[in-house]
């Protein structure tokens, strides 16, 4: 039976077609410091979480967990989001900055990160790899609002159109909801250096896809330089990996979770 169960979503759905792209890992940088710029998510992270000692460890299972939800069967999907669920009911705190009380299962938070990933994905994915039709990039906001529900976000919470839930994340940053507080910036270094055996230069041209991505106001509060050569050279290289990923095997294109999808269904 699992065999035939496509998850909950399946090869039809906006979240195979996108979430696929391993060149979407190139934007985990942002996701991260995006997420972390909310204050009281950063001591949510720097409190309950061992991120600065095991950065790769955390990774890894976190994109254990996203890919279970996105291409495993739906038992696995909802085990996955389980145990989410059960993790973020113990992570609360006071946020150092002001001292004000925060939980994980706040809406606010969970819809902000919940934000941040479809935000990212979807820039990432319409500058490197492919335009997508304005209904493909609302399938996608529509698909991913019923994992944001099923992690504890009400629905009438959850902005009802991607241009709704893109104006909520600007309205957050322009009135000072979300910008980048000391915990952040001390939780910045694990997230751009995560191994000391790796030149930082190698890092720094590692996060550039992310760089192009982030709002200029997150840039600057991370002390992260930006320039327009920059963003030219960036716009050269998008370019280049629109013309060259269409000639790639799946096998060097799509992460193996989303492989594996295929093969189980094609098998059964």
């Amino acid at each position: 039976m699992s065999g035939r169960d496509p998850g909950l979503f399946g090869p039809g759905s906006a979240s195979w077609q996108i979430d696929r792209e391993a060149l979407l890992l190139a934007g985990g940088t942002c996701a991260l410091l995006m997420q972390v710029a909310h204050p009281a998510v950063a001591a949510g992270v720097a409190e309950h979480s061992d991120f600065r000692g095991d950065p790769f460890g955390r990774l890894r299972r976190t994109l254990t967990a996203s890919y279970a939800v996105v291409f495993g069967t739906s038992h696995r999907a909802e085990r996955a989001i389980r145990r989410i669920n059960a993790i973020h009911t113990v992570v609360n705190g006071r946020v150092p900055e002001t001292g004000e009380p925060y939980r994980a299962l706040d809406p606010d938070l969970l819809l902000w990160v919940h934000a941040t990933l479809v935000d990212t994905a979807l820039q990432v994915y319409e500058r490197y790899v492919a335009p997508l039709p304005p209904s493909a990039a609302e399938a996608y906001h529509d698909e991913a609002r019923g994992i944001a529900i099923r992690l504890g976000v009400p629905a009438d919470a959850i902005p009802p159109t991607l241009t709704d839930l893109r104006a909520r994340m600007t309205a957050m940053l322009a009135n000072g909801e979300v910008r980048v507080s000391p915990t952040a910036q001390m939780l910045a270094p694990s997230i751009l250096y995560p191994s000391q055996a790796v030149p930082r230069f190698v890092w720094d041209l590692a996060h550039l896809v992310s760089f192009s991505v982030m709002p200029p106001e997150i840039l600057a509060g991370y002390g992260i330089p930006w320039s327009p050569a920059r963003e030219r050279g960036m716009q050269r290289l998008a370019a280049v990996t629109r013309r060259l990923l269409p000639l790639l095997p799946p096998s060097l294109r799509h992460v193996p979770q989303a492989r594996s999808a295929k093969r189980r269904l094609a098998g059964a």
